[in-house]
C-alpha cells in the first residue's frame, strides 16, 4: 500500500513536472511564433512600402519637372520682355539725342548703363 501511495506521488510529481515543462515550452513556442509572424509581416510589407515610396518619388519628381518647365517659360518670357524694353529705350534715347536732348546721367540706373555699354 505504501508502494502504491509512493508510486501515485511520483506519478503526480511527474505529471506536474511535465505540465510545467509543457507550459514553458508552449509559451516559448508562442513567443517564437509571434516573432516569426511579425518578421513575415515586415518582410511582406517591405516591397509594398518600396512601391509606395517609388510612387511618391515619381509624383514629387513630376511636380518638380512641371515647376521647372513653368519657371523656364517665365524666364524666357521675362528675358524677351527685357530685350523689348531695352530696344525701346535705346530707340527713345537715340531720338532724344537726335533732337539734342540726351538723358541726364541720373536718369539711367547703373545696371542699365553697364548693360548699354557692355551688352551683358
Amino acid at each position: 500500500m505504501a508502494a502504491g501511495i509512493i508510486g501515485s506521488l511520483i506519478a503526480a510529481a511527474a505529471m506536474v513536472g511535465a505540465a510545467v515543462f509543457t507550459s514553458r515550452a508552449t509559451r516559448a513556442a508562442a513567443r517564437l511564433t509571434s516573432e516569426a509572424q511579425r518578421t513575415t509581416a515586415a518582410v511582406q510589407a517591405e516591397p509594398q512600402q518600396r512601391q509606395a515610396d517609388l510612387a511618391a518619388f515619381r509624383e514629387i519628381r513630376e511636380t518638380l519637372d512641371r515647376r521647372i518647365e513653368q519657371q523656364d517659360q517665365k524666364i524666357d518670357t521675362l528675358s524677351a520682355l527685357v530685350r523689348a524694353y531695352s530696344w525701346t529705350v535705346n530707340r527713345l534715347i537715340r531720338r532724344m539725342r537726335d533732337e539734342g536732348l540726351g538723358p541726364d546721367r541720373e536718369d539711367v540706373h547703373d545696371l542699365v548703363r553697364e548693360h548699354m555699354h557692355t551688352g551683358a
